[in-house]
């Protein structure tokens, strides 16, 4: 099935008034730029632009539209609703309810902004991020066991590893964090990004 056929189908599956909201959203996307790449992603609609640029939600309430470098954006309209999570992520939501529109010249405004800082390639390290989280111990004796792991992790750049280093610390168990170690050591052996 070719991916405008996918979200179609996707799209279908929701009540009216979220198909009305995702084809709407979808129209305005395309309309702010032709080229965007429209493909599902992790059970999202994905739309990409020089990499990943907004993806598309249907969840009970509401249909939201995530930008990944939303924390760089300017919303002088205020779509995006903060909460105290969102503050420490690059992402941020633009969510419409039913029964809400679409405020769609400031939506315009945020996709083309998010276009410009596509083609720029520039990335959002929001406040609270975290800088220089380091390797550690247990996961490094880990890589250096296998040679051709610890290859594909030097070979890995930078924004990989760090994506690997933060989901192996930010878990809170023991357990968890070993079973991550364990997951992390497969996916750097096919020589993956942990979110490929």
């Amino acid at each position: 099935m070719q991916p405008q056929e996918q979200i179609n189908s996707f799209i279908a599956e929701h009540p009216e008034w979220q198909r009305r909201l995702m084809v709407r959203f979808r129209q305005l996307i395309r309309m702010v730029d032709p080229e965007v790449i429209g493909l599902m992603r992790g059970g999202a609609v994905a739309f990409d632009h020089d990499g990943p640029m907004v993806s598309m939600h249907a969840f009970k309430t509401c249909v939201s539209v995530w930008f990944h470098k939303g924390a760089l954006l300017k919303d002088p309209q205020s779509l995006f609703k903060l909460t105290e999570k969102d503050d420490e992520r690059a992402v941020r939501k633009y969510k419409v309810s039913e029964g809400e529109s679409i405020d769609e010249k400031a939506f315009c405004d945020l996709v083309k902004h998010a276009l410009k800082l596509n083609a720029g390639a520039m990335t959002a390290e929001p406040k609270g991020s975290k800088k220089g989280v380091s390797l550690p111990a247990e996961m490094e004796s880990c890589l250096k066991r296998d040679e051709e792991v610890w290859e594909h992790w030097e070979s890995l750049s930078a924004s990989h590893r760090k994506e690997y280093l933060e989901w192996i610390t930010d878990a809170k168990q023991d357990e968890t964090r070993k079973r991550r170690i364990a997951q992390a050591l497969e996916m750097i052996r096919e020589g993956s990004g942990r979110k490929q």
